[in-house]
């Protein structure tokens, strides 16, 4: 099986895929009934409650809503947020940016310090390094994230002060604007991502440093790095350049889920700190049983899950020609 029928075959299985989950997106959405959720706790007179079935086309048939419903999704059209009024699509547009920078940042960080602290400890094995980095990366994993979260808060921001408590940036600048000089714009909304990112990558990197672990201790003990290193080589370009390729592989398929769930934010962090991203948006969505915006980001979060399984599993066959030719 050649590269091209591999991707013809990932392609296909990915499509299938998406129309599964824009079925299940549906009718677990249509379980109960969003106009009671909604006006739960509320009292609405009838002629309110029947303004807002015609409103979100909720007195159509089943089956007409579905074909409607699979129309808007394919086309990203996604209705209004029962909790604010807005297009949804306007309500992603305006978070997105402060989820990506957070994400993102954190994720890359947390990354290159994991795999890096990863190749040291596997290269020291049983060592006090090795065995510090691996106690340190557990009990980081294992910590709830609010509790991270809160104490970052108590020592930095309330504390010390050195880094403010919340937001993406000062809410004076809703009234008087931002600053003239961008760099003083850039080095104060720094400081306000500093907090969330920091607590992003002490969560992250210690899953990332156990798995780079894991997998060089499987290809340490491969025959071709004894004679790689009788030939000669150095330790360091022995452990990064080759043996780091050949452990790659579970490393890429976490980065690649890791990508596909930042589109969700980081739900409990940007909570816990107020930043304005996706993530607190999900979070007040599903106290205010905002189901079209639930719907609509789970949609989106499958979607980024499949996309990036798609590219992990296209890395794995040029890394691994094996892979796509089936053996």
């Amino acid at each position: 099986m050649g590269l091209k029928t591999y991707l013809a075959k990932r392609l296909i299985y990915s499509v299938i895929l998406i129309y599964v989950v824009i079925t299940l997106n549906f009718l677990i959405f249509m379980v109960r009934d969003p106009v009671a959720m909604m006006a739960g706790g509320k009292r609405l007179r009838e002629s309110q409650i029947q303004e807002l079935y015609e409103r979100f086309g909720l007195l159509d048939p089943l089956h007409i809503r579905y074909l409607k419903y699979i129309k808007n999704i394919l086309t990203f059209n996604f209705g209004y947020s029962y909790r604010t009024g807005q297009a949804i699509s306007l309500e992603i547009y305006s978070r997105l940016e402060n989820t990506l920078i957070l994400c993102l940042t954190a994720e890359f960080i947390a990354v290159l310090i994991g795999i890096f602290l990863g190749v040291i400890a596997a290269s020291r094995r049983g060592g006090i390094i090795d065995t510090s980095l691996s106690s340190l990366s557990a009990i980081t994993q294992g910590l709830p994230v609010f509790w991270v979260g809160m104490l970052l808060l108590l020592i930095f921001s309330y504390k010390l002060q050195w880094f403010p408590s919340g937001f993406s940036y000062p809410p004076e600048w809703a009234i008087h604007g931002k600053p003239a000089d961008l760099l003083v714009e850039l080095a104060i909304r720094l400081k306000h991502l500093f907090l969330p990112a920091l607590a992003l990558v002490i969560l992250s990197g210690g899953m990332y440093l156990l798995l780079t672990r894991a997998s060089m201790l499987e290809v340490l003990s491969e025959d071709y790095l004894v004679t790689l290193k009788a030939k000669g080589i150095s330790n360091t370009k022995m452990l990064f350049k080759h043996a780091l390729k050949n452990a790659s592989l579970p490393i890429i398929t976490q980065i690649g889920i890791s990508f596909a769930y930042t589109l969700a934010g980081a739900t409990v962090t940007e909570t816990v700190f107020q930043y304005p991203g996706l993530g607190l948006w999900i979070w007040q969505s599903i106290e205010m049983w905002d189901y079209p915006a639930l719907q609509t980001i789970f949609f989106l979060i499958c979607l980024c899950v499949i996309v990036a399984n798609l590219i992990v599993d296209l890395i794995y066959g040029f890394i691994d020609p094996r892979i796509r030719y089936g053996e």
